[in-house]
């Protein structure tokens, strides 16, 4: 899975890659991803990694990701990840708190 969103966020092109992150609510954003991606990633600077076969921390991810990137990976359902179903609005909160990690 690793390889597939690695693949995904590098495809697009850098003109693609926004500095800003979508209208999402960063409040909100932290809530669902403590609630829903915590379990896999570390969705927090200073948070300790889950145990077992994490998923990297979103501080991995932040770097190299895109707006356009993210919607259309947490768009489709992959098998190393639950669906967790996420409205337009919830997807675009996860997404600018994800994106808010960069440094």
């Amino acid at each position: 899975m690793m390889r597939f969103l690695a693949a995904l966020l590098l495809a697009l092109p850098a003109a693609a890659q926004t500095a800003g992150a979508p209208a999402g609510d960063l409040e909100l954003g932290e809530r669902l991803a403590r609630q829903w991606c915590a379990n896999c990633h570390a969705v927090a600077p200073g948070m300790a990694p889950p145990t077992g076969d994490a998923a990297p921390p979103f501080a991995a991810i932040a770097p190299r990701a895109t707006l356009e990137g993210l919607r259309a990976f947490l768009a489709l359902p992959h098998p190393d990840m639950p669906d967790h179903r996420l409205s337009r609005a919830e997807a675009d909160a996860v997404i600018a708190w994800l994106l808010a990690q960069r440094r």
